[in-house]
């Protein structure tokens, strides 16, 4: 995308909702893919068949219960192998014109265009929702364009020309107003790259549970402390940093947590540097002087 503003053009990523996605699976073409596509063989392939085959479920119901009843299709959700079973089977739908993003169930369409030559770039950006939503019917899976979004990113000149040539989005036959953000695999994407929207969200969500692990510090020992600020702040602040979030929105999101959590920070206490790398210890020395 920013390869994209430096060629002077814009970039539409459409964020792609399957409906019941995991639980239209197909064993035996996942074992397929996984063979022919993946080259996994012998042990390891005996492995996941075994998995996936001679699977049953039933309803239960205080002490009445179904009969047992088999299935081919689908993989249980909330498992590890679950997001790695779907996407080697979706891995195909990858195959188009547009960059087609995947993680497990999370899918997008992405594709750099040159608002001089409006109607060509919406041709192709037609073409590959209806290539990946024809690819996802034939096996079996369905596009939910209600939870579907689009998104234009760009410079501020590209966005003043895209926004007049470009309203909305079709995918699965329904047209999607462009959004003025959207949240990709838990972190919010605005038109400009800004990451103003998801500073602030991860700085709430961060103060919420400095207040929360505030309010029962005096029962924590440090240790405890220091664990619960490493799984529940620390993990938050380091979250996608790298690789979805410039420097600068970095500094602004520890300058931000630091402000509120300063703020929220019991009476005698010292002021707080909240660098993502001495946040957990920051808050595990909090009450030193409580």
């Amino acid at each position: 995308m920013y390869t994209a503003a430096d060629d002077k053009q814009a970039t539409v990523l459409v964020s792609l909702d399957l409906a019941a996605a995991f639980d239209t699976v197909d064993h035996e073409v996942s074992l397929q893919r996984i063979q022919s596509e993946f080259g996994v063989t012998d042990t390891p392939l005996s492995w996941l068949r075994s998995y996936l085959e001679s699977r049953t479920q039933l309803v239960k119901l205080g002490q009445h219960q179904s009969p047992a009843v088999g299935f081919d299709v689908g993989v249980p959700q909330g498992s590890v192998l679950s997001p790695l079973l779907f996407a080697v089977y979706c891995s195909p739908a990858a195959e188009s014109r547009c960059s087609v993003p995947q993680y497990a169930d999370d899918t997008q369409l992405r594709l750099a265009m040159s608002f001089d030559n409006t109607p060509d770039g919406l041709s192709v950006l037609a073409a590959c929702t209806a290539e990946v939503r024809q690819w996802y019917l034939q096996n079996g899976l369905q596009l939910n364009p209600d939870k579907s979004e689009a998104l234009i990113i760009g410079t501020a000149n590209r966005l003043r020309t895209a926004n007049s040539a470009i309203t909305s989005v079709c995918v699965a036959d329904v047209q999607l107003p462009v959004a003025d953000e959207i949240k990709v695999l838990g972190v919010v994407l605005d038109r400009r790259l800004a990451f103003d929207k998801h500073v602030t969200a991860v700085t709430r969500s961060c103060s919420f549970h400095a207040q929360a692990i505030r309010h029962i510090r005096h029962l924590l020992s440090t240790d405890l402390a220091h664990t619960l600020a490493c799984s529940l702040i620390l993990t938050r602040l380091d979250y996608c940093t790298r690789y979805s979030i410039r420097r600068a929105s970095q500094q602004h999101l520890e300058a931000a947590c630091a402000e509120q959590y300063s703020q929220n920070r019991p009476p005698g206490t010292e002021a707080v540097s909240c660098q993502t790398a001495d946040a957990s210890n920051t808050l595990a020395a909090d009450s030193t002087q409580n």
